[in-house]
């Protein structure tokens, strides 16, 4: 489990993170939501050991990160701007990598390169952005860590290779409970993949839960009402947000659904469906509430 106490970072007047609380549980996703300057990549810089906090700290199981090579060794951090040595190629950052991480499955990363289609003798620097990051993740899965630390990682990626990335991720969580830790400045990006979201603005985190517990105590209802009643007329409801075309509401609302069918069964609709929110309609409705407009935080 990874823990963040109290972890602030200044660089001369700009608080980049200030004062994070944050939990990892193993085997999870942890998605890190925020627009750019948010202080994602500083906070994935202190959890991976490379900056060290101005305050508070990052633990891995009870042990800091910072200058603690043991513990480095059980993560890999995949950076927004990927580095690779000066004129290597991907078969010698291998090389390099499996040095460093004693569960570096070489068969695994040849497996991969051929089946991205990439040229593991080719010099990095010749290649393209997303073929960078694809050899990156490569090196991430391959390297058997606990913990993978991504930063933009999706940045870059056709929609194809998106989605067969995360199919490597969620393979590596069922096999061998890799947790990974994403950063992002898109919600729609981690909606089918993450566990758990953290918001992070202005180097603070506004918004921090399970998905699953947002998922269960928000929803919305499209409905259409008996003529001459209004969405207030109905009993039980905790609406958040009411959108009206012609006759057909949609409401979210907050509650358990037994709570929500009951209270919709009772007015008698003449049509009611409760339909599943996306991760962008749940952080709507939770950040409104806090008075922030998601919408001008992260898109």
């Amino acid at each position: 489990m990874i823990e963040a106490r109290n972890l602030t970072k200044r660089f001369g007047d700009i608080v980049a993170v200030d004062h994070i609380d944050a939990t990892i549980r193993d085997g999870s996703v942890f998605g890190l939501i925020g627009t750019n300057g948010a202080g994602k990549s500083t906070f994935l810089r202190m959890m991976s050991g490379i900056l060290r906090p101005d305050e508070g700290s990052v633990t891995i199981d009870g042990k800091e990160v910072y200058e603690d090579i043991q513990v480095k060794s059980r993560f890999f951090y995949i950076s927004d701007d990927q580095y690779f040595f000066s004129n290597s190629t991907p078969e010698e950052m291998m090389t390099f990598y499996r040095a460093v991480y004693p569960k570096f499955n070489k068969e695994r990363f040849i497996h991969l390169m051929e089946s991205f289609g990439l040229d593991r003798r080719r010099k990095i620097n010749t290649f393209s952005k997303g073929m960078k990051k694809q050899a990156a993740v490569i090196c991430g899965v391959c390297a058997g860590t606990d913990y993978l630390f991504c930063d933009e990682t999706f940045d870059g990626l056709d929609p194809v290779m998106r989605q067969t990335v995360k199919s490597i991720f969620m393979g590596d969580m069922q096999e061998r409970n890799m947790t990974p830790i994403i950063a992002s400045h898109n919600l729609r990006e981690l909606e089918d993949i993450c566990d758990h979201v953290g918001l992070l603005h202005k180097g603070g985190i506004l918004l921090s839960k399970d998905l699953d517990d947002m998922k269960l105590n928000l929803h919305k209802i499209q409905c259409v009402l008996q003529p001459g009643r209004k969405a207030e007329d109905i009993q039980g409801l905790e609406i958040i947000n009411t959108e009206e075309r012609g006759s057909l509401l949609t409401l979210t609302v907050r509650g358990s659904r037994d709570q929500v069918e009951a209270a919709m069964h009772s007015c008698e609709p003449i049509f009611a469906e409760i339909i599943p929110l996306s991760l962008e309609e749940i952080f709507i409705s939770e950040t409104e509430v806090a008075g922030y407009d998601i919408k001008k935080l992260v898109l």
